[in-house]
């Protein structure tokens, strides 16, 4: 009877060994092919490449490099002399065009209150395109003094985000070309993390979900929510080869690599002595959308791994809703303040009283000094 509980004993405790050998392996597998993580993560951020709108001599340097600046800060200054003195020109030339166009206008207004005996219609119809020619003339003047005198502002060179300066080269003496980048500013509160998963992981990646990134010589993990599952890669079999044809590499059935998806992952919770650098690399992993903060009750750590055991011999089922189908999803449009054209003036508030009485005829202006 001792016998056959030994032998009992020694079967049951093999069963057992194998059964937890399964299990780990198992485990093993769910955690390294099928589980939501990648050790392929990085830190990346949005860069402003700052370039002046005119052209001139930098004549000062407003910052250093890795320097915060906030949005609206002076980086740089163009020499401004060329451009007020164009603006100085334009503001004269319009004072000339607005009193030529006064002394028009009027001539014109006092011709159509004359009598037939007094003028000829061809005299009215002359004069009153002249004024209209003066009028144009006073428009186009004013737009010039617009152009001149948003070009002497766009001498100071402005930050368009809150941020970081980065690399900086430049140096006073410098001559900045018009649309050619010359200074970076990182943009502070546009930080990300990029997962890239592997395909056979992405039925376990759901928009929403917690995620949680390790950088590379820091303890505590950066926290995040799925933000967006990137929609294209690289194809390089739809790259054309010679005479345009296409250019398919040999696959062997026996090998097949997965394609890695770059998901992205916004920030949420960035703990305490973390400098954010882009480019750092990252341990991303993640949690799923019942994850509480802590990593979740070890009942729901038994759970998960219950659905992952399943995913293994059933295959990975995706949830519903899970990422948005194409074309579901709506742009967010941003947008950089721009000026806007100043409000045309009246000839009159340039050079007041050039031209008294505009609308009063001749003989009421006769009469009115005869009054007097």
């Amino acid at each position: 009877m001792a016998r056959f509980a030994r032998e009992t004993l020694k079967k049951a405790a093999t069963l057992l060994i194998v059964a937890l050998a399964v299990l780990a392996a198992l485990v093993i597998w769910d955690s390294y092919v099928t589980a939501p993580w990648t050790r392929d993560g990085s830190v990346r951020v949005q860069v402003a490449r700052i370039a002046s709108q005119v052209s001139g001599q930098i004549t000062e340097v407003r910052v250093v490099d890795n320097q915060y600046v906030h949005q609206g800060d002076v980086l740089y200054v163009i020499d401004p002399f060329d451009f007020q003195v164009a603006l100085n020109t334009d503001k004269a030339q319009l004072r000339q065009k607005a009193a030529d166009q006064q002394v028009r206008q009027m001539q014109a207004e006092r011709r159509q209150h004359l009598s037939n005996l007094a003028t000829t219609p061809e005299e009215q119809q002359l004069y009153a395109g002249n004024a209209i020619q003066a009028q144009a003339a006073f428009d186009a003047a004013q737009q010039q003094v617009a152009q001149a005198d948003i070009n002497l502002k766009r001498t100071q060179v402005r930050s368009p985000v809150n941020g970081y300066v980065t690399n900086l080269l430049m140096r006073v003496g410098d001559y900045a070309q018009a649309g050619t980048n010359n200074i970076s500013v990182i943009d502070a509160d546009s930080y990300w993390i990029d997962g890239y998963f592997e395909e056979t992981k992405m039925a376990h990646v759901c928009v929403g979900d917690r995620a949680e990134a390790a950088l590379m010589g820091y303890r505590d993990p950066i926290v995040g929510r799925i933000q967006t599952v990137t929609r294209g890669i690289s194809v390089s079999n739809a790259t054309p080869s010679t005479q345009g044809l296409p250019n398919v590499d040999p696959v062997y059935t026996w090998v097949r690599l997965a394609q890695r998806v770059p998901v992205r992952i916004k920030i949420t919770d960035l703990p305490a002595g973390i400098p954010l650098v882009s480019g750092m690399t990252a341990t991303v992993t993640i949690r799923g959308s019942d994850a509480r903060e802590s990593g979740g009750t070890l009942r729901q750590r038994f759970a998960s791994l219950g659905h992952h055991l399943v995913d293994i011999i059933r295959g990975p089922q995706p949830s519903p809703h899970c990422v948005p189908r194409s074309g579901d999803e709506n742009g967010a449009t941003v947008t950089l303040p721009t000026p806007k054209p100043v409000a045309p003036l009246n000839p009159e508030q340039i050079n007041p009283g050039l031209a008294p009485g505009l609308n009063t005829s001749p003989r009421a202006a006769s009469r009115s000094d005869g009054r007097h």
